[in-house]
């Protein structure tokens, strides 16, 4: 078969050779899995395209066709001016208005600048106060190309010699796709202007609004090996970052801003202060600077030390100024036991982001008066899965793409909502919708069971004794009483969930996430929010008011969303606003059958353990 598809290639087209292949493919019962695979990749139109183009290269290379002439717009302007002078008869007018057309226009400027192979900027030759500096070994005269994007590439003074040195490249600009300079060379001209007296601020300026041909003369380091290797380290942001508004950077416009949530490739770690990154999905090419979990992690502890915000986990990166800077860089800083995070139990019910919130105001439906026992750990082991900087501030998570396999169980998915979300009700219509593919971890209770009850329906009845020892033993989630009862959820009913391949559904209050973010239960979280409406609208007086909902209760519902997404958020895969029972149900079904069909970005502990 080999032989004769090069024998079809030399006389065919290779799209006509492929189309003839495919159709002889007949699968035999020992081949039919491989040449099946093989049939399937033959024909698809992706491939068929590209084979089509193919063909008509090897047409164009073979003929080496001559345009006609160098300037077919100018032809066409001269013609529509023409046109222009006279009556019209039909097919003029429409002629006229063919030529006119940007798309036209544009094809024919195309075809000129073909004909003309006028494919590259033209580079100036080289002045000639500096052709006797090439004499030189150490000298290097370096052009390049610089349109609107920066050029890529940082400086700094030395400080022992004053030179101004190429701090660092950044992958994927304008200088590093050149190969042309390279980290460690000194720089001593732009465009011909000596800059050695200049500080690097003002140097900086002068290559930023340079645009066109950019001419530098270099002296370049003693070894001009690139020693940055691209690395393939994946992070997940958990905090804002804006450059412009960071006076630490080195250089505010080669800084990459990014906001909690996202994912971020890190190319270069080669500088241990200020990584270079790129946001995956982003279609710029070039890197940028983001602060390393080192320096990041040093002055969020100086910013502690110093009064500057509690001793928490922190959403959002401050600004610091450069005293701060000169410190942070030191090795000095606070103990562990000084960063710690502050305790989820105080008077008031569970810690809420370092301050204390009764558990009525987060919660919802029956939670709302459901409090747990002081006496009861809050969770029956501590958390697994640490951030990227092992420290419990919240800075980078290293994470990777995962899709469960056949034969895997399914990722458990939590729900957890504000006030006012309803989110217990949500899950319930969701698994009555799809009782074959979801299923509910059904609660422990030490209440009566009531007449129309089932055991292990509704709940598994057990007598308080029972359960307060299955409490000492950390056999529940998350626990508490209501009106004189003991209600729980328990990581028995999730996994026997799980171990009949159905998706797990559980509504649950945040804090039990220290407990499931394992590689165990690889959970997808869920953040069920309500539309706050504006009670000054008539669509919020209808929908909101008339429901018996008041601004004040509004307030409450926002202020909750707010709190729970600032002290929580970074746990979260996804944001479902809550607008109306019958959407926010369609949302979630789409959302579990994509998180069983796209892969996700998950913690990299949860793939490598």
């Amino acid at each position: 078969m080999i032989e004769s598809f090069a024998i079809m290639s030399a006389s065919t087209g290779l799209h006509e050779t492929l189309a003839l292949l495919t159709s002889q493919l007949h699968p035999d019962a020992n081949q039919k899995e491989d040449l099946v695979f093989l049939r399937n990749v033959f024909s698809e139109k992706s491939l068929s395209y590209l084979m089509k183009i193919h063909d008509k290269l090897r047409q164009y290379e073979k003929h080496s066709p001559a345009p006609v002439l160098h300037s077919a717009s100018c032809l066409a302007d001269d013609l529509a001016e023409e046109l222009q002078n006279g009556a019209l008869k039909d097919d003029e007018r429409e002629l006229l208005q063919l030529l006119s057309t940007p798309h036209f226009k544009a094809v024919l400027s195309a075809h000129d600048t073909v004909a003309q192979k006028n494919f590259y900027p033209v580079l100036p030759s080289l002045p000639e106060d500096v052709v006797d500096d090439l004499e030189e070994d150490s000298v290097k005269i370096v052009r390049l190309v610089k349109n609107k994007e920066p050029l890529g590439a940082t400086i700094r003074r030395d400080e022992a010699t004053g030179a101004i040195i190429v701090a660092r490249i950044m992958k994927g600009g304008a200088a590093d796709r050149s190969g042309l300079v390279h980290v460690g060379d000194e720089l001593r001209e732009v465009n011909g202007n000596l800059i050695t007296h200049k500080r690097p601020d003002e140097i900086s300026q002068i290559l930023s609004q340079s645009q066109g041909s950019i001419t530098l003369k270099i002296i370049p380091a003693v070894a001009e090996e690139d020693k940055l290797k691209e690395s393939r380290l994946y992070l997940r942001a958990l905090f804002d970052y804006t450059p412009y508004e960071d006076k630490a950077t080195p250089c505010q416009e080669a800084g990459l801003p990014f906001k909690r949530g996202d994912i971020l490739q890190v190319v270069s770690q080669e500088d241990t202060t200020w990584w270079q990154a790129k946001k995956v999905a982003d279609c710029n090419l070039r890197a940028a600077l983001i602060p390393s979990t080192q320096f990041q992690e040093r002055r969020l502890k100086y910013r502690m030390k110093m009064g500057s915000f509690p001793a928490t986990v922190f959403p959002k990166a401050p600004t610091y100024d450069c005293a701060e800077r000169e410190d942070c860089d030191s090795d000095g800083g606070l103990n562990g036991k000084d960063v710690a995070a502050v305790s989820s139990k105080s008077k008031a019910g569970p810690a809420f982001c370092g301050h204390a919130f009764s558990w009525d105001f987060y919660s919802a439906g029956l939670r709302r008066s459901f409090n747990p026992r002081k006496d009861w750990p809050s969770s029956p082991a501590e958390p697994r899965t640490q951030n990227y900087n092992h420290t419990g501030l919240l800075i980078y998570e290293e994470v990777t793409q995962y899709l469960s396999r056949p034969g895997e169980r399914p990722r458990l998915i939590v729900l957890i909502g504000s006030l006012g979300a309803r989110i217990s009700e949500l899950k319930q219509k969701a698994i009555a919708e799809n009782p074959h593919h979801l299923g509910l971890a059904v609660p422990h209770t030490t209440r009566a069971r009531k007449c129309h009850e089932k055991e292990g329906v509704e709940y598994h009845f057990i007598s308080r004794a029972a359960f307060e020892a299955d409490i000492q033993n950390g056999k529940f989630i998350e626990s508490g009483e209501y009106k004189d009862n003991l209600y729980g959820t328990s990581l028995e009913s999730i996994h026997k969930v799980l171990n009949q391949n159905k998706v797990c559904l559980v509504d649950l209050q945040p804090e039990a996430l220290k407990t499931l973010r394992t590689a165990e239960f690889k959970p997808y979280v869920i953040f069920v929010r309500p539309h706050i409406y504006d009670q000054r609208k008539p669509l919020g007086s209808s929908c909101s008011l008339s429901l018996g909902v008041t601004e004040e209760d509004l307030q409450e519902m926002k202020h909750s969303a707010d709190k729970m997404d600032e002290c929580y958020g970074h746990w979260v895969d996804y944001v479902l606003v809550k607008e109306d029972p019958a959407s926010a149900l369609a949302e979630l079904q789409v959302i579990l059958e994509r998180v069983q069909m796209v892969p996700q970005w998950v913690p990299v502990s949860w793939v490598r353990s």
